[in-house]
Parts: C-alpha cells; sequence; structure tokens
C-alpha cells in the first residue's frame, strides 16, 4: 500500500499529519511526502527574503536548501520517502506581505497548472492521498487544496497545524466531507522528533524547540475531544469510505 501526503511546504505534512504518516510507514505502507514549493530563488525579492532575515539567516543562505534539508531529516524520523518539487512559494510569485499572503489567492497566480503537472506522476495508482484542508487561508494552502481536489477527489484532509491552533474553528477550503479521527497516542512521540527537525521553524511556530512537545500535545489531546484521554490528528473523508481506498483501517 502506498500513501502519498501533498504538503504545501517544507512542514506542514509533519506539523499537521506527522503521526498518521508514522503510523502508516510503522505498518508497513510507502509513504511519501511531496512538498510542492520548495524551489530556491535567487535574489529573492523584499518580503521572500524578510521570511528568512527574520529568523536570523543571513541573506546570502539558501534558505529552502536548508529547509530541504530540514524535511529530509523530518521523514526520515517518520519513516518517509520526501520529494521536493521545484515550484516557487508564494513570496516568489508576486505575494508582497503577510496580510497579502492571507488574501485569496492572485488572479494571476499561474502556479495551479504546472503544480497540477508535478503532482500528476506522483498520485497515479496511489491508495490513499492526504493533503491539507487550507485552513489559515494561506495562498499556497489554498492552490493545493484546489489541485488536489481536482487530481484526486478521493483525499484525505488534514487539519493544518499550526493554523488550527490559532482558530479552531476556521473554515476549511477542502471538499466537504465526514470527521475522522486517528488515534495516534503510539506515533506521537515520532511527531514531535519529527517536527523538531525544522529547527529555522521553531522559534516562529511554537515559541522555541522546548514548547514543540507541548504544543503538538495539546493540539493532539484537543483534536481527540475533552475526556478522552487520547490523541488524534483529524482528518475529512468522503461520505462514502469506498471513495478511499485503502483507508478504511486507518481512518475507521
Amino acid at each position: 500500500m502506498r500513501a502519498v501526503a501533498v504538503s504545501p511546504h517544507l512542514d506542514d505534512a509533519v506539523f499537521s499529519a506527522g503521526a498518521t504518516l508514522a503510523a502508516l510507514a510503522g505498518a508497513g505502507w510507502e509513504v511519501v511526502v511531496v512538498t510542492c514549493f520548495t524551489a530556491s530563488v535567487p535574489d529573492p525579492p523584499p518580503f521572500a527574503l524578510s521570511t528568512q532575515l527574520d529568523k536570523g539567516l543571513d541573506a546570502s543562505v539558501d534558505y529552502l536548501a536548508l529547509r530541504r534539508a530540514e524535511d529530509a531529516a523530518a521523514c526520515a524520523v517518520l519513516g518517509a520517502t520526501p520529494v521536493h518539487l521545484p515550484l516557487p512559494e508564494a513570496p516568489h510569485r508576486g505575494y508582497v506581505s503577510a496580510p497579502d499572503l492571507f488574501a485569496g489567492v492572485h488572479d494571476d497566480d499561474g502556479v495551479r497548472g504546472p503544480l497540477a503537472d508535478a503532482l500528476n506522476a506522483h498520485l497515479a495508482g496511489v491508495d490513499l492521498v492526504l493533503a491539507p484542508q487550507g485552513i489559515g487561508d494561506h495562498a499556497d494552502h489554498r492552490v493545493v487544496v484546489d489541485v488536489v481536489a481536482r487530481l484526486a477527489p478521493g483525499a484525505a484532509w488534514w487539519r493544518d497545524a499550526p493554523y488550527v491552533l490559532r482558530r479552531p474553528d476556521a473554515r476549511p477550503w477542502s471538499p466537504p466531507g465526514e470527521r475522522r479521527a486517528v488515534d495516534v497516542t503510539r506515533h506521537l512521540d515520532l511527531k514531535i522528533a519529527a517536527a523538531r527537525c525544522y529547527t529555522t521553524q521553531l522559534g516562529f511556530q511554537f515559541g522555541g524547540p522546548e514548547q514543540v512537545g507541548p504544543v503538538l500535545r495539546e493540539l493532539a489531546a484537543a483534536e481527540a475531544g475533552p475526556g478522552s484521554g487520547g490523541c488524534a490528528e483529524v482528518f475529512t473523508v468522503p461520505r462514502c469510505s469506498a471513495a478511499v481506498p485503502g483507508a478504511v483501517a486507518l481512518l475507521p
């Protein structure tokens, strides 16, 4: 059985569904994490450059190369294979500020076609596709939702972390479906260890490496529900479970 997680950025799949990916790998699945927007861009525009400067990285550093290495290390922890598509992130496609990133996809953003072309080969014949719901409204996440919904209508959609921490009731952009909570209690430590590999992101996303474990445990407990005593990652799946081949055992 083969599962492909389609991650907008180099950390999204792990932060959001890392324990589920570890559970799949541990059960003998071939797990691949395809990250969409990972291209290194020489001479980045001011906003793109600011996203590395504000993390203490010099302008001479190839920020995306560093992040690709972090992702490879994180996937190794989970038992997954990383694939990095050479498409540029939104700040390299004309999005000029943080508010602009979350204000909708630009009308002239032509990345959907190249993304669909790049993803096609990776999704063909796959038993399970996992992808973000688009919670948080980031332009890159919304583009991924649009493309995956067309290419893989039977996908299981994860709740985007850490955005869901800030807006737990936010509306998803993914297609409607049934809620599935996957018990990840036994695999949460692997997710936390993998998440810590993204060293450039931990201060911004979690408040520092020491907060990764507590934050992800709190989220997993909240997703499992009050009083459950467990830990979960939550997905939306098509109402007809047969539309998610091979996923019945994973997403009961």
